[in-house]
């Protein structure tokens, strides 16, 4: 089923995102943890490619069996920087095959083990390239694509990254999924900079629950998003009155603030960043009731 019919519905979706295992030895542990994740009820579920080192070829494999065994409308993260058109083709078909009906459309990052890679030797060069040879060559797949609310890090301007975010969609992706962020009015002026630029398709915001000080440094310095400092200090008072776990608890409750303020304001639905922690999730999950 096509992710942007399950938008389309009355009440704001619920979608969660996960990242895949490195090791083969987690695998079990990580589906035992989607599968307690499905309490929260979530319209789809995306899956990460790449991180924290897992293969491509273990996201697609993660994807089919959360579409096929757990019976979870699944959206794959699909990279292309450099890569060649072959080697795309043979995902996307290896995706229809396992009845996955989704793609997050991505740019993706240069190798790290590649010090004299050039994007230019492959075939794409941006996301919205990879959305033109999905929608031309896929035509019955689902595209989603990413945007930064406060600017992609690469890009020489804020109005540089609209345009592309822009064009990413008249290529023919159906939605956007934008980067986390801790500031709803960040959220909300970019969706209304986009409606001045004739952009009408849904746009859901990225949550992120800080689950410690040492994580969201770490996150931060990666993505180049950005905190209130308010709420920054209060996780680090938190942290000094009592640990890890204050912390914790304050993260989760400003992520379920977070997401009632979205949806009063009128989001048409919540991305959760799980982390891959059931516990935290499911408890900022209820907040979309």
């Amino acid at each position: 089923m096509h992710i942007r019919d399950l938008i389309s519905r009355k009440s704001p979706s619920l979608s969660l995102e996960f990242f895949p295992p490195k090791e083969e030895s987690d695998q079990e542990d990580f589906f035992s943890r989607v599968e307690k994740m499905k309490k929260a009820d979530p319209r789809f579920v995306s899956i990460t490619c790449g991180a924290g080192g897992s293969s491509p070829d273990r996201t697609l494999e993660t994807a089919s069996r959360l579409q096929n065994g757990l019976g979870l409308e699944t959206m794959a993260h699909l990279t292309c920087l450099g890569g060649k058109r072959e080697k795309v083709e043979t995902s996307l078909s290896h995706l229809q095959q396992s009845n996955v009906s989704n793609v997050l459309a991505l740019r993706g990052d240069p190798p790290k083990d590649e010090p004299d890679f050039s994007p230019r030797d492959g075939e794409f060069l941006y996301a919205a390239d990879l959305v033109s040879f999905v929608r031309e060559r896929f035509p019955e797949m689902g595209i989603g694509v990413a945007g930064y609310p406060e600017a992609h890090p690469d890009s020489p301007s804020v109005g540089s990254d609209l345009h592309h975010v822009k064009e990413k969609l008249d290529r023919g992706a159906d939605f956007l999924v934008t980067q986390f962020l801790f500031d709803n009015r960040i959220y909300f002026d970019f969706v209304e900079r986009l409606k001045a630029m004739g952009v009408d398709k849904p746009i859901i915001p990225g949550v992120l629950p800080v689950l410690s000080l040492r994580s969201v440094r770490h996150i931060l310095n990666l993505s180049g998003a950005s905190i209130p400092g308010r709420f920054y200090l209060e996780l680090e008072e938190a942290h000094e009155k009592g640990g890890a776990e204050e912390v914790r608890k304050l993260g989760v409750e400003f992520a379920r603030n977070q997401i009632r303020g979205l949806l009063e304001g009128g989001a048409p639905g919540i991305h959760l960043y799980t982390l891959n922690q059931p516990g935290p999730s499911l408890k900022i999950a209820e907040a979309m009731s």
